[in-house]
């Protein structure tokens, strides 16, 4: 209200300076560097004022009273930056100075023990060393993602509680329970069970925590998927789900392109070939149609609106990556479409089935060419396209392709 006052009574007042943080001017000399590393970040990665200034305000709480070459713990830098601060912001910088010592524990790791300490003693230990040989890897074996742990234990902890009702240990079980265990599953979760319990054995064998391996013997076919074209409803409830530009392009790229959502996950700029009308999916150039292009078009427009400084160079980039280099997780889609019961593979299937397969011809080969897909699916789809073709339409089914076709 003051310096209103003064502007209508025609009081000039002196320049400012433009406000800086006391940091950087900071007469501790580790304190001014790690400022400098912060403002000079910011302003390469895209960071709003207020992320730059909230990441040297936790630097100052951090660094205060510390010694030249003191590193600071990742579990440090979670506890003690405030709420407002971003914490792998800080981090970024303090690993940039090499200060930073990262002392947390892995995620899936804390997911182990927790998970682990509600099993059976006598099987308890086993479990454990077992699911951190496979999340580690070794001399004979990559390390396997945080995924495949987490679906591994989960598949083998209604059979250990079974089987812990009347034994003890692990070498006690036969391969009759075993059987016996997995007769209630079916489809994928039966194959899934039985990779996870001859990986569980073998483990076991190899250690000498059992005498025989009672699951050498199980093997299972892969369950060949159900395919089926789109309901109508599911395309509505696709169209309803999708609001944001982004959602937008996945979509059209997996209904016009069949791409799968690894593929648009990783896709990048440099992929991009506007003006020629081109795209590069999954390492094949292929033609933008004018749904896939007027799509990509807008999301670009609004990512370029949105952050315009940002250095992630993936096209699909969201609040949470824009300040990086990491892509978008499966959640940023998913998490719409997934209430209504669709997914992106549904839709590439969908495309690849009925607007192909269906409306175009069932050959294997020219699937396989025209979308990428190996052999394999390649006749699977060429098989059930087949199928559906020989079966006589029910009532009021005869025009429901047509009409589709006419409507995208």
């Amino acid at each position: 209200m003051a310096s209103l006052y003064r502007r209508r009574n025609g009081i000039q007042t002196p320049p400012r300076s433009r406000w800086q943080h006391p940091a950087l001017t900071s007469d501790i000399p580790l304190l001014r560097a790690a400022a400098e590393r912060a403002r000079q970040l910011g302003e390469a990665n895209g960071w709003s004022p207020s992320t730059t200034r909230c990441t040297i305000d936790g630097l100052a709480v951090l660094l205060d009273g510390r010694s030249d070459g003191e590193r600071v713990t990742l579990t440090e830098v979670r506890a003690r930056t405030s709420r407002h601060t971003s914490a792998p912001r800080v981090a970024e910088v303090l690993a940039g100075l090499g200060l930073l010592e990262d002392d947390a524990v892995p995620a899936v790791r804390a997911w182990i023990g927790r998970r682990v300490a509600q099993m059976p003693p006598g099987f308890a230990a086993a479990v454990r060393d077992w699911l951190l040989l496979l999340l580690g890897g070794d001399a004979r074996s990559r390390p396997r993602s945080a995924t495949t742990i987490y679906v591994y234990c989960t598949a083998v902890e209604p059979l250990i509680g079974r089987w812990s009702a009347s034994y003890g240990h692990l070498r006690e079980v036969t391969a009759d329970d075993i059987r016996a265990g997995l007769d209630e599953l079916r489809g994928h979760p039966l194959c899934t069970a039985i990779s996870a319990v001859r990986s569980l054995f073998r483990f076991a064998k190899k250690r000498g925590l059992i005498f025989a391996n009672p699951a050498r013997r199980l093997s299972t076919a892969e369950p060949e998927p159900g395919l089926l074209p789109m309901t109508d409803d599911e395309i509505r409830a696709v169209e309803q789900a999708i609001t944001l530009p982004g959602q937008r392009l996945i979509v059209a790229l997996a209904a016009v392109r069949a791409a799968r959502w690894e593929a648009i996950q990783a896709l990048a700029l440099d992929d991009l070939d506007l003006s020629n009308r081109r795209i590069t999916i999954a390492g094949h150039p292929q033609r933008l149609g004018d749904l896939s292009h007027k799509a990509l078009r807008a999301w670009l427009d609004y990512r370029r609106a949105t952050w315009p400084n940002t250095p992630n160079r993936h096209v699909l980039i969201s609040k949470r990556t824009a300040l990086g280099d990491a892509p978008v997780t499966r959640g940023y889609l998913d998490f719409h479409l997934k209430p209504h019961g669709v997914s992106v593979e549904r839709i590439r299937r969908d495309r690849i089935l009925l607007h192909e397969a269906l409306t175009g011809r069932p050959d294997s080969l020219h699937l396989s060419l025209m979308f990428g897909i190996s052999e394999r699916p390649a006749s699977q789809y060429a098989r059930i396209a087949r199928d559906l073709l020989a079966e006589p339409p029910g009532p009021g089914e005869g025009t429901q392709h047509d009409d589709r076709g006419e409507r995208e």
